[in-house]
Order: structure tokens, then C-alpha cells, then sequence
């Protein structure tokens, strides 16, 4: 069973900075991909951005050039370094981890992100 748990969260001005941080435990597979979702308040849930096993990259049009996705294998952990916040990245910020082999999606419990001035 895989277990992911975000951390780094919290209350940030607008243009501010964030890293967030989500380690797996568990039996995960450098190859297979992770990445951050949000929910805005009665929003659904979106992509933010994901990174893939080469380290390839997805970003979310709304936050290329201001966020950045890494993983550290080693330490089954992956980043979402977070710059020039704005008001509407304001949400629960989600760590995914999707085994390829399975189709299976695994979900951290969430960490809170809040841009407010």
C-alpha cells in the first residue's frame, strides 16, 4: 500500500513563495509518475502540474513560469516549488502518485494553500 504525505502549506501573500513537499511510503517505482492537483472551494479538482519517471513535465497554463515540479527519487518525495503566488491558486493542494502497471491513482490527504494579503 502507498501512502503519500504532503507537507509545506500555509498562508502566503500575493507574489509570495511556496515549496511543497509529498514522500511517499510504501512501494513505488521511479518510473511511474507524480504530481500536484487543487480544489479551489466549489471548484472540481485540476491538474497543477506533473513529472514522469524521465522527468518530463506537465504544467497547468495558469501556472507555467511561476511553479516548478521536481522529484527526488532516493527520498520517494516530490516538490511543487510555488513563486509570484496569486489569489486564485488558493486551494487544497493534492499529491498524486499513479502506477502505471495498474492504472491505480494514489492520493495524499491534502495540504492548504492560502493566498491573502
Amino acid at each position: 500500500q502507498v501512502q503519500l504525505v504532503e507537507s509545506g502549506g500555509g498562508l502566503v501573500q500575493p507574489g509570495g513563495s511556496l515549496r511543497l513537499s509529498c514522500t511517499a511510503s510504501g512501494i513505488i517505482f521511479s518510473w511511474d509518475a507524480m504530481g500536484w492537483y487543487r480544489q479551489a472551494p466549489g471548484q472540481q479538482r485540476e491538474l497543477v502540474a506533473t513529472i514522469t519517471g524521465d522527468d518530463s513535465t506537465v504544467y497547468a497554463d495558469s501556472v507555467k513560469g511561476r511553479f516548478t515540479i521536481s522529484r527526488d527519487n532516493a527520498k520517494k518525495t516530490v516538490y511543487l516549488q510555488m513563486s509570484s503566488l496569486k489569489f486564485e491558486d488558493t486551494g487544497v493542494y493534492y499529491c498524486n502518485y499513479n502506477r502505471r502497471v495498474s492504472g491505480t491513482d494514489y492520493w495524499g490527504q491534502g495540504t492548504q494553500v492560502t493566498v491573502s494579503s
